[in-house]
């Protein structure tokens, strides 16, 4: 009867522990499958912003004088000059331009071994389209080059709107496909047909996810899109619960649309995390229930103990009985520490998820009006209407923007940006340009005396021009209303520092100190008018630059912040 309840006290512990894995492993898999859905987003953005980044560069080309004079049948040396020029500057692979059978009559290759002069693509969709009237996009293998990437084409029109040729560009993919191997995540994308473009892995590319009707592999090879590709099935069977098996391998598996086309993003991940803190969560239960065990039995000697009479044999017993406990107490302990660690990196986790998802989505919005405005420029440059100093200024601008989403989207794999050596009133200066409108609509008075002298620092130029103007920021924000609307600025150092100090005739900081001024989404704005990531931000800059920011009260009111830099001697010292 004894071993019978034993048993059965075994078979419910396991029972228990099964639920108990099941239970875990789902809660960690949820958290598997958030993370890989914010990774998954962040692919997603990066392609759409490269895929559209110069969708407007032909709609523009399309209305150039020297394009239109050439397909009107003009002289096509200089049209080819332009366009090597125009796609050196942009970086594309190639920018041609097609009469209206279809023969390329000027490209910017030209005079190159795979020059597309000669050669009739009529044949693609993409001219097809554009000869409709449409702007016509197509991704295939060059039937030329043998190279594939994605080709974007709009009509050229002449005199009388008539239809003349098309303008075409061609934007390789193979640096976006290298950072994703790089990256050593498994994700490919597949068009509307279900052929894989793109991959990490290069032996999935140019596979089919199902197998290909006869008319869909009809319509391929007439348009020559995959030439001398098998278009094989990709070893691969999709399962129930956001699961696949791909090469024999069990993975996590979330799908996406890619637009513009439609086409599906695939990511898989293995589920390996999820089971090691399952186990974990199991085997520190089991620990637990282990110890509740050996005290209850414990507790049961002792009430046998002193029914019976105290001898040496039963002394020696109790004994081996506490030291057995003090060895299951440290078991239990050490579980614990643990189950501690995972529950952090758990967390760690989920706060790195979201702000994937957060850097995935701004680098989405942000991405398609960079481009527009850039294409804008371009068309500006182009047509000569606007004055080359607001262009040039308009194109600074963009260039920053530029570099806070390139910042945003490699969120996940940072790299480090080069010191270099650099005048602070150049930063400065910089700074003020910058927040010029911001001034004047304030109606406040910047007050930077020259120190007479070159302040010098080692460190990123961009980095340090956006601490800055997100001090100056604050400042002129905290004036505006006020009846003294003045900023002053002070450059100085010493022989082991450099320091910038900006005092304001504002609010000042009230009762606020510099370190709650720094928690992420602390602002003493008015809503909607700063995430109150500023003051965070700079300190991370500032850390990575060996410095520090202090903040305090002005004497006559307003708020005083002061930010201390490494002299060069003492920066390079660090570096090394």
């Amino acid at each position: 009867m004894r071993r019978l309840s034993l048993i059965l006290i075994l078979l419910a512990a396991l029972a228990a522990a099964f639920g108990l894995f099941r239970l875990s492993h789902g809660y960690f898999r949820s958290e598997e499958l958030s993370r890989a859905e914010g990774r998954l987003s962040l692919y997603r953005s990066t392609l759409t912003a490269e895929l559209e980044r110069f969708s407007h560069l032909t709609h523009v080309l399309a209305r150039d004088p020297f394009v239109i004079a050439t397909a009107e049948g003009g002289d096509t040396d200089a049209l080819n000059r332009r366009l090597a020029d125009f796609a050196r500057r942009a970086g594309l692979d190639a920018i041609y331009l097609m009469r209206p059978d279809g023969l390329t009559v000027a490209a910017s290759n030209a005079g190159e071994d795979v020059s597309f002069i000669g050669h009739n693509y009529a044949f693609r969709p993409y001219f097809q389209q554009a000869l409709a009237g449409q702007s016509g996009r197509f991704y295939a293998i060059g039937a030329t080059t043998g190279l594939p990437g994605y080709f974007i084409a709009d009509p050229v029109r002449g005199s009388g709107d008539q239809l003349v040729g098309v303008i075409a560009i061609k934007v390789a993919l193979a640096g976006l496909e290298d950072s994703w191997r790089r990256s050593g995540e498994q994700v490919l994308l597949a068009n509307e047909d279900g052929v894989v473009l793109m991959s990490s892995v290069p032996g999935w590319r140019y596979r089919v996810l199902n197998p290909l009707a006869p008319e869909t592999r009809a319509r391929i090879e007439q348009a020559r899109q995959f030439p001398d590709q098998p278009l094989a099935p990709l070893d691969w069977i999709p399962r129930d619960g956001r699961r696949a098996e791909i090469g024999g391998e069990a993975l996590l598996h979330l799908t996406g649309a890619a637009p513009p086309h439609g086409w599906g993003l695939h990511y898989f991940v293995a589920d390996d995390r999820a089971v090691v803190r399952a186990w974990l969560v199991t085997g520190a239960a089991l620990a637990l229930a282990a110890l509740w065990l050996i005290l209850w039995q414990v507790q049961r000697a002792r009430r046998m103990g002193r029914a019976l009479e105290r001898s040496e044999r039963e002394e020696a017993a109790l004994r081996a009985a506490n030291q057995q406990l003090a060895v299951e107490i440290g078991e239990r302990r050490t579980a614990e520490r643990r189950l501690t660690r995972t529950q952090g990196e758990l967390e760690r986790a989920s706060r790195l998820a979201a702000l994937g998802q957060l850097a995935a989505s701004v680098t989405h919005e942000l991405g398609q009006p960079i481009a527009a405005m850039r294409n804008h420029l371009v068309a500006a440059e182009l047509s000569g209407k606007a004055p080359e100093t607001v262009t040039s200024k308009l194109g600074g601008l963009v260039d920053r923007m530029e570099g806070i989403t390139r910042e945003l989207k490699f969120f996940a794999s940072p790299r480090q940006e080069p010191f270099e050596t650099l005048d602070l009133r150049e930063v400065t200066g910089a700074a003020v340009g910058l927040l010029a409108p911001n001034i004047e609509a304030a109606e406040a008075k910047i007050d930077a005396p020259d120190p007479g002298c070159p302040i010098l620092v080692r460190g990123s130029r961009f980095r340090l021009e956006q601490v800055v103007t997100n001090l100056l920021r604050n400042a002129v924000d905290a004036v505006e209303g006020s009846e003294i609307r003045q900023v002053t600025l002070t450059l100085g150092g010493d022989e082991a520092t450099r320091w910038i100090e900006i005092r304001d005739t504002g609010h000042g900081l009230g009762k606020l100190t510099l370190a709650e001024l720094q928690e992420p989404f602390t602002t003493t704005r008015e809503s909607g008018r700063g995430m109150g990531l500023g003051l965070a931000i700079s300190a991370g800059i500032l850390r990575d630059h060996g410095g520090e920011m202090v903040a305090r009260n002005g004497k006559g009111g307003g708020a005083v912040f002061r930010v201390t830099l490494p002299a060069p001697e003492q920066s390079e010292e660090q570096e090394t």
